[in-house]
């Protein structure tokens, strides 16, 4: 009996899932970029997801890292007021990774 219950469960994979901080919608880690606060205070996109620091998540697109800004939903994240050079540095290597 206890044979046929294990063979009946299909194992699926969990993958861990993270909400993007611009539109709200609820992916895969690996599908989304991890915007990153240093240690030090410096802001970083780390693609590889693997950087020391506190992170915030982003939809690898240039609209969601737009609503991001206008909600003020990276702020939140990092609990903190973020200037403005910091969300232009984010858009530019934005840019050159996407």
């Amino acid at each position: 009996m206890r044979q046929e219950q294990s063979v009946n469960k299909v194992s699926t994979k969990k993958f861990p899932q993270r909400q993007c901080v611009g539109c709200g919608e609820i992916k895969n880690k690996k599908e989304m970029i991890r915007i990153l606060r240093t240690p030090e205070g410096e802001f970083l996109l780390d693609v590889t997801g693997r950087k020391n620091g506190r992170g915030a998540y982003c939809c690898p697109s240039a609209e969601c890292l737009k609503k991001a800004i206008r909600s003020k939903g990276l702020e939140r994240s990092f609990k903190m007021a973020i200037p403005k050079e910091v969300y232009e540095k984010l858009e530019k290597e934005m840019e050159q990774s996407g």
